[in-house]
């Protein structure tokens, strides 16, 4: 949030303890939020005779409820919020962890996006509503209209089993559906998009009935747009620095990026990601081409656009990426039985190995078969945004942001493979221009009380955006303590930021740096084995208020972490580990415990 000048006076009549709650209840409030909320202070303060309407109850609004771990849940139910006030009906939008669950019980419509993270588990901000859902003190929800939208990724088993479940819990507690239940792919918006139209028609229908229109204001003169960059509409920016931060021994290559933001209006927070959209691989678009024996000049059709082919593979098209879609494409045109034998639900263990450990130019070189340029368009999603927590704090670079980013090129399958992000910004030289957009992370935030106490856990690349913290941390001057546990392969390759960590412990911006890198002895050694060596310290740290932060790896790191900290809490605060996982769960609940993981 931006600083904002208060009168001396202002503060004086506000209590310190007051302020602090404040500042976390306006944490991540959108604009029009934040004027809400200085419009009912101020109608307050000029007494009960002009005191600012109630909001509208239960009945008479769209409560949208929405558990994102990337972004995408929260900028559909945003909007879906527009949508519905542009009728001018009104709605409420909450983060499923802000969700007051004792106020279900009298919600009359509902509209909840979700996506399902891993094997089936809900995004860190919406296990608490998910587990209360599930749960005996769920009420009776005769009253209720209700509409899910789920997230996924049909290659994974569990595809958009969150959404599934809430969908079906609501129903048996005596909720009527809006509209069926959308179970989105990677491909968003060929679901998103229609369901949000039935749901905002549905819900205009219903709450028409009950609530008049909201008068509309219509300016007395027009207002000059200001242009915002946006996922949409994403920002070029230059290239200022891109330099290696591993040494020429390490088996992974490590940059360090720097990139303008001067003229975007761009502003990000410590914690939040930079979107970009890359452009695929030129060797890679070649090797397809030639395994498939299309010319890349031809022109095809798809959607409602016409485009070279190559253009289609080098900046709209998921070449990288292994997904179901194009497996079952694979298996059914070119009748491979083999294929088909693995897209089975018997055999879908075999299946996840052959996506983590396959790209798709390595199937369609094994399973030869003839497309047609229509035919495999069809087949492939969209190029989406990666996305890259921030390295830096913009009260330290002002219009910059910085990035770091493992390349990912590797030998497999007898050739060279590679990544479309990082390879696009391991390239990318000065003159170049990277677009990109802001995505903010409102579980990721540092404490509202400079005074508290911070525990960071970023293994690898996953140390980026607590290089920002400690940045932000030193330049506004926090009172609270900073403990860094980092991890990589070698101590003398791939240790990140070594001589900014050095300096940070020197002018005590940094007070504790526990290390382990997994290479460097005879049995491996990771940043859970170093947390279990201070499991004393960091669980006193954690009891007395300390704020906890992991970020990197969801498959194996974050996992291995979690549990490590379950047996820590357990064994020091003399606990069963059921008793540990509730603990920690309720910090979770508290924004105490928070996780950016991928």
């Amino acid at each position: 949030m931006n600083a904002v000048q208060v009168p001396e006076l202002a503060v004086s009549a506000v209590s310190k303890e007051k302020q602090l709650l404040l500042q976390r209840v306006l944490e991540g409030l959108t604009p029009a939020g934040l004027y809400w909320v200085a419009a009912v202070a101020a109608a307050r303060a000029a007494g009960p005779a002009t005191e600012a309407a109630e909001a509208p109850a239960a009945a008479e609004r769209l409560t949208i409820v929405y558990g994102s771990q990337t972004g995408n849940a929260r900028r559909l139910a945003e909007q879906l919020k527009s949508q519905v006030e542009s009728a001018g009906l009104p709605t409420r939008l909450l983060r499923a962890d802000a969700y007051p669950t004792r106020e279900l019980a009298a919600e009359r419509h509902l509209a909840i996006v979700i996506s399902t993270q891993g094997e089936g588990e809900p995004p860190d901000d919406s296990r608490g509503l998910v587990e209360f859902l599930a749960g005996k003190r769920a009420p009776k929800l005769p009253q209720l209209k209700f509409a899910v939208l789920g997230l996924g990724d049909s290659s994974y088993p569990q595809f958009c089993a969150i959404g599934r479940q809430l969908d079906e819990r609501l129903a048996a507690l005596g909720g009527s559906r809006f509209a069926p239940v959308g179970e989105a792919d990677v491909d968003i918006e060929t679901v998103a998009k229609p369901w949000l139209a039935d749901v905002s028609e549905a819900a205009r229908e219903a709450l028409q009935n009950s609530h008049p229109p909201l008068a509309r204001v219509t300016p007395l003169r027009s207002v000059p747009a200001v242009q915002a960059f946006s996922r949409e509409q994403p920002f070029s920016a230059p290239v200022l620095a891109n330099e290696r931060i591993v040494s020429r021994h390490s088996e992974r290559e490590v940059r360090h990026l720097e990139l303008s933001l001067e003229g975007s209006s761009l502003h990000y927070e410590p914690g939040d990601a930079l979107g970009v959209w890359s452009l695929n691989p030129p060797a890679l678009v070649d090797q397809w081409l030639a395994a498939l024996r299309l010319d890349g000049a031809q022109e095809v059709s798809h959607g409602s656009r016409t485009l070279p082919l190559r253009q289609w593979l080098t900046q709209e098209l998921e070449i990288t990426r292994l997904g179901r879609p194009l497996v079952t494409a694979l298996a059914a045109i070119g009748k491979h039985a083999e294929l088909q034998a693995l897209l089975s639900a018997e055999r879908k263990t075999d299946f996840a190995e052959l996506l983590s450990t396959h790209q798709p130019i390595d199937l369609l070189r094994r399973y030869p078969t003839p497309w047609s340029a229509g035919e495999l368009l069809a087949a492939l999603r969209p190029l989406t945004p990666r996305l890259y927590s921030i390295a830096s704090s913009s009260r330290v670079v002002g219009d910059e942001v910085h990035l770091t980013v493992a390349n990912l090129s590797y030998q497999a399958h007898g050739s060279e493979h590679w990544g479309s992000a990082s390879s696009h910004l391991a390239a990318a030289g000065e003159e170049a221009g990277v677009r990109v957009f802001i995505e903010p992370n409102e579980r990721f935030r540092l404490p509202a009380d400079p005074s508290r106490d911070v525990i960071m856990i970023g293994p690898g690349t996953g140390v980026a955006p607590f290089r920002a913290f400690v940045q932000e941390r030193r330049e506004t001057g926090a009172g609270g303590r900073n403990w860094l546990f980092f991890g990589n392969r070698h101590f003398a390759d791939d240790f990140l930021y070594q001589t900014e960590w050095q300096a940070a412990l020197t002018d005590g911006s940094l007070h504790r740096l526990d290390l382990a890198f997994s290479r460097d002895q005879a049995d491996k050694r990771y940043v859970q084995h170093a947390l279990r060596e201070q499991g004393r310290e960091l669980h006193a740290w954690l009891r007395d208020g300390a704020y906890l932060y992991v970020c990197g790896d969801a498959a194996q790191m974050a996992r291995d972490v979690h549990a490590t900290l379950v047996a820590i809490v357990a064994e020091h605060g003399a606990l069963s580990a059921e008793q540990a996982q509730t603990w920690l769960a309720e910090l979770i609940q508290q924004g105490r415990y928070a996780r950016d993981v991928y």
